[in-house]
């Protein structure tokens, strides 16, 4: 008899990502996925110790398996990722309901933990690793609409800023070999996947060094960083390249080099990406403000199918708060990586993270966070109020000395007001024709699909629509395609003299259509489909 296992995923991408690799680590011990914990052999927790609301999550949901282990005595209960690590002791001892507790680094070890399991033992394994990034691993993809992927290029983080438990969890930073990123993205396109996004808890630091003889030249192309009119300023260990004010938007962008060097960094990595699957839409998270180069934004600009999109976390608006939180950047810093994104690219959406009542924040480092928040006009944000986390610089160094009162309603001012720039940002949409990729159908109607433009905003559209498709050949090319009566399932066509195929299709998930915006709101663009623009009929 086979063993099911069900995995359920807290947090963030990146352990939507993890989780994907455990499920291929034991699937070579052959289990089968389970859809519901009840059908389960073993239950997976794969865990977030962001913040104290999301361990709450959690442990409330550990909880709940108590019941499951009633019904099912030969169930096994397992903790992985970041909680894991942090509250082991707490996990095994406590909630006696966890039989295996297995950190970020350690999913190698699964089965061998799973048979010490098996054996009546508890199981522990968090130890962090200074290589392991899963690179060679072939993830089997969870709850996939067939259309869009994750792909892991990195691992860990050392920034330290003073509020994060990642540097903790995950470990140190570690980047994963440039060319199994290329042919994992490779391999999607071949499973006719359509978009992917790169992840890392710090995608600018992405860094993969390779001996000389595993060069190879004809992908490690690069943009040149070299502008006319550009400076380079220097920045702790790094550079970066910043146009001169007043240049203007960057129209002209200098031909691909050869990278001599070698070290792959995150510019190079993304051409690398963008050349070798050009039908494959790219996005990227996470960045950070000082860490973000010129370099990133010019290979951004060159490539169609790198998404017009960055997530930039700000975090505050106050240059003593970041400060205190060891960002490693002023505001001053960070509205420059603002300006240099318009000026590279003015039609790119950027988003951001912010945190309401860290420690020592006054009203007018509160004011300052509203006064930049206007100043961007961010597309969407990520706001919470500060939670302290143990271990963390500010646990050890700063009080958490503003009330959870003053924090909510800060927090509140906040979401009010990106409700506001996020209208606004959306009614600029209204009128322009955007390519949107069909992802599913609407959670409001059945009548109605949604897909995210490049700007990574969500557009609603009609799931039968009237649009436009050219057709490659002469119209005796669709006999065979459509059928001898011009049709096919769920649609309705004519051919114009133009040889243009008019078409009342249903859409599905992975269509791409050119999508007239009709309106807006902070939340999501409506639009009336014009073109389809991948369904394209080839000649017999």
């Amino acid at each position: 008899m086979s063993k099911k296992v069900h995995i359920e995923s807290y947090g963030c991408q990146m352990n939507h990502s993890d989780s994907e690799i455990v499920a291929s680590i034991l699937a070579k011990d052959g289990y089968e996925l389970a859809a519901t914990p009840e059908e389960a052999d073993l239950v997976l927790l794969n865990t977030c110790s962001i913040r104290e609301k999301a361990e709450y999550t959690v442990m409330q949901r550990i909880n709940e398996m108590n019941n499951l282990k009633a019904k099912n005595k030969g169930l096994k209960v397992g903790v992985l990722g970041c909680m894991a690590e942090r509250v082991k002791e707490n996990l095994l001892v406590e909630k006696r309901v966890v039989d295996l507790v297995v950190g970020p680094d350690a999913y190698r070890s699964l089965p061998q933990l799973l048979d010490e399991v098996g054996s009546g033992q508890k199981a522990v394994n968090v130890l962090l690793s200074r290589e392991e990034t899963y690179g060679e691993i072939v993830p089997v993809r969870l709850n996939s609409n067939g259309v869009t992927a994750f792909v892991t290029i990195m691992r860990g983080c050392d920034n330290m800023c003073a509020f994060c438990v990642v540097p903790f969890t995950r470990g140190r930073e570690r980047s994963r070999d440039a060319h199994s990123i290329v042919n994992e993205c490779k391999q999607l396109v071949a499973d006719g996947y359509k978009e992917v996004t790169l992840l890392g808890q710090n995608v600018d630091s992405y860094e993969f060094k390779v001996s000389a003889s595993d060069v190879d030249s004809s992908q490690l192309s690069v943009v040149s960083s070299q502008l006319k009119g550009s400076r380079q300023v220097a920045v702790g260990s790094g550079q970066r390249a910043v146009t001169d004010p007043g240049g203007g938007p960057v129209t002209n962008h200098p031909p691909p080099i050869t990278n001599s060097s070698e070290v792959t960094d995150f510019a190079d990595l993304l051409e690398m990406v963008a050349t070798s699957c050009p039908e494959l839409r790219i996005r990227y998270s996470t960045s950070h403000p000082k860490d973000m180069t010129d370099k990133v934004l010019e290979v951004m600009a060159r490539y169609d199918n790198i998404c017009k999109y960055i997530h930039l976390p700000v975090q505050s608006g106050s240059s003593a708060v970041l400060k205190r939180m060891n960002r490693g950047y002023d505001r001053e810093w960070y509205m420059d990586r603002v300006a240099s994104i318009r000026r590279h690219m003015p039609d790119c959406a950027i988003s951001t993270d912010i945190i309401a009542g860290f420690s020592g924040e006054t009203e007018e480092d509160h004011n300052a966070t509203l006064a930049l928040m206007d100043e961007v006009g961010y597309d969407m944000a990520y706001m919470f109020k500060y939670s302290e986390r143990p271990k963390t610089l500010a646990a050890r160094k700063h009080a958490d000395d503003v009330p959870e009162a003053v924090k909510g309603r800060r927090l509140a001012e906040i979401i009010e007001a990106q409700k506001l720039n996020s209208a606004k940002r959306m009614a600029t949409y209204v009128g322009h024709v955007h390519e949107v990729l069909i992802e599913g159908v609407s959670k409001r109607s059945e009548e109605h699909m949604y897909g995210r433009n490049t700007q990574n905003s969500v557009v609603i559209v009609p799931r039968f629509a009237s649009c436009q498709l050219s057709v490659v050949g002469c119209p005796a090319a669709l006999v065979g395609a459509e059928g001898m009566d011009g049709h096919s399932a769920g649609s309705r066509t004519n051919m114009t003299t133009d040889n243009e195929q008019l078409t009342t299709k249903e859409l599905r998930p992975g269509d791409t259509v050119r999508v007239r915006i009709t309106s807006a709101t902070a939340g999501s663009l409506q639009g009336e489909p014009l073109e389809m623009v991948n369904a394209i009929v080839q000649e017999a």
